[in-house]
């Protein structure tokens, strides 16, 4: 199966390949840089970093672009109430995520690149579009007259051809069933942090911000735009409306959404006060990659609520994976190979594979994992596994591993690995040397952080309760 993906331009999922080369010109909405990242919002980074990661699994390059919004009605709000800079107070929160990012390894794109750095490339923007009759000034602010594109509504489906004229809106975000001319350019307030350009002083709506990178950095027409539903409209129905009057080409030909995380049913949200940092989670002891496994597990297309039972479970099913891949890396096997082993690892990978290609279907291909290590399991119990089987076992979860990153033992939040590695090893020396009494003293020191520890024929396995 070619590599698929769901498009919410069309409605339909259609194959993919890039436009002109081997790369995917990508752009991402990035953070809004007034708070800290909650979950739900690295609900859509973890997605964007398995695309990501799939994409080169499949051969291609990549020249993703990604926004920092650092400037919005929510920072210059934030900021002066805190009596802080503009530039000071969005230091703190775009260092904070890529901390954060770092910590649910999420790659960098290969642009990052905040709106303030782009102003006057903004403004020239917005002159173009002036200059071909899309906008209008209404006390010293510009505005896009949507009416001028009579495409609007393409990428959210919506019939807007009844209220397409007159209201206007200046914030930057706003009722999803509200078509209204949004603001380009912003007159500043009293007090306001502003630029002086080319058609005069104040700042950018958020929505041109994202048009004018992408085309700066990836061209007129992209391969892939991708964010949250939550932008479908109006950000990105916007997007479409000034980047095609302004280029006069598509914007970008797939638009890939990721639906809400959910908790006990509701969209986790700053608003609604439901939320959790990445930060509060690790502080309650869950390590970082069972946080991303767990993100990563449901489709990204399916909404995916919100537990603590549900990320012990993700901790648990990566240390049923680490204990396998130390079982493949230090049991002993008799020598030769089953062929019918073989074969089976690779029916699994060729099923992991067609489980990603199919608009990235994380929760089957986890299912193709999960099975073959059952199924391999059985075999080392029975002795049926051979050592010529390890090799083509290992490629596999490697295969997995470079797609969802979560193999890698974490060295911070909670009980750090290292620690219990150290432990254990301290442990075994003390059985070695006959002191019971300090084995004992470790195993249950272990087991009141959470650990369990399994003595086995060819090692101690250890896994998080």
């Amino acid at each position: 199966m070619a590599l698929r993906f769901y498009n919410t331009l069309t409605q339909q999922v259609e194959d993919f390949r890039p436009a002109d080369d081997n790369t995917v010109r990508m752009y991402s909405c990035g953070p809004t840089v007034y708070d800290y990242a909650h979950i739900g919002n690295f609900r859509t980074f973890t997605f964007i970093d398995i695309l990501r990661k799939w994409l080169r699994a499949s051969g291609f390059r990549l020249n993703h672009v990604m926004n920092v919004t650092d400037v919005d009605d929510k920072i210059i709000r934030n900021a002066a109430a805190q009596g802080k800079k503009l530039e000071e107070y969005t230091e703190t929160f775009t260092k904070a995520f890529l901390e954060d990012c770092a910590r649910l390894r999420l790659e960098r794109p290969e642009h990052l690149v905040p709106a303030t750095k782009h102003i006057n490339d903004m403004a020239e923007a917005i002159e173009r579009l002036s200059a071909s009759h899309h906008t209008y000034t209404s006390d010293g602010s510009v505005y896009f007259r949507i009416s001028s594109f009579p495409g609007y509504g393409k990428l959210s489906h919506n019939d807007f051809s009844g209220n397409l004229a007159g209201a206007r809106v200046d914030v930057d975000e706003y009722e999803k069933a509200d078509a209204r001319d949004f603001a380009l350019w912003k007159a500043p307030k009293e007090g306001e942090t502003y630029w002086d350009t080319t058609i005069g002083p104040g700042r950018p709506g958020w929505h041109i911000e994202c048009s004018v990178m992408a085309i700066k950095y990836l061209g007129e027409t992209l391969d892939i735009h991708v964010g949250g539903v939550d932008l479908i409209f109006p950000h990105h129905e916007n997007e479409i409306a000034q980047s095609e009057s302004l280029t006069g080409k598509p914007f970008s030909r797939f638009w890939l959404h990721s639906e809400f995380l959910m908790v006990e049913g509701q969209k986790m949200s700053k608003s609604l006060g439901n939320y959790y940092t990445l930060r509060d989670v690790v502080g309650r002891g869950y390590q970082p990659e069972a946080i991303r496994y767990l993100l990563a597990s449901v489709p990204y297309r399916k909404s995916l609520n919100f537990t603590f039972d549900g990320l012990k479970s993700a901790a648990t099913a990566i240390d049923r994976l680490r204990n396998f891949k130390l079982r493949l890396e230090t049991d002993r096997y008799a020598e030769g190979a089953n062929e019918q082993l073989a074969a089976r690892a690779a029916a699994a990978s060729e099923a992991f594979t067609q489980s990603l290609n199919d608009d990235l279907n994380t929760a089957e291909a986890l299912g193709a994992v999960f099975e073959y290590v059952r199924d391999a399991n059985s075999a080392m119990d029975s002795g049926e596994f051979r050592a010529g089987n390890a090799a083509g076992a290992l490629e596999f979860l490697g295969r997995f591993d470079a797609v969802f990153d979560v193999l890698k033992p974490a060295t911070e939040g909670g009980s750090p690995d290292a620690e219990i590695e150290s432990l254990i090893a301290e442990r075994t020396a003390a059985k070695k040397a006959k002191n019971f009494a300090r084995a004992d003293q470790i195993r249950e020191q272990l087991l009141g952080q959470g650990v369990v520890l399994e003595d086995t024929k060819s090692g101690v396995r250890w896994k998080r309760k």
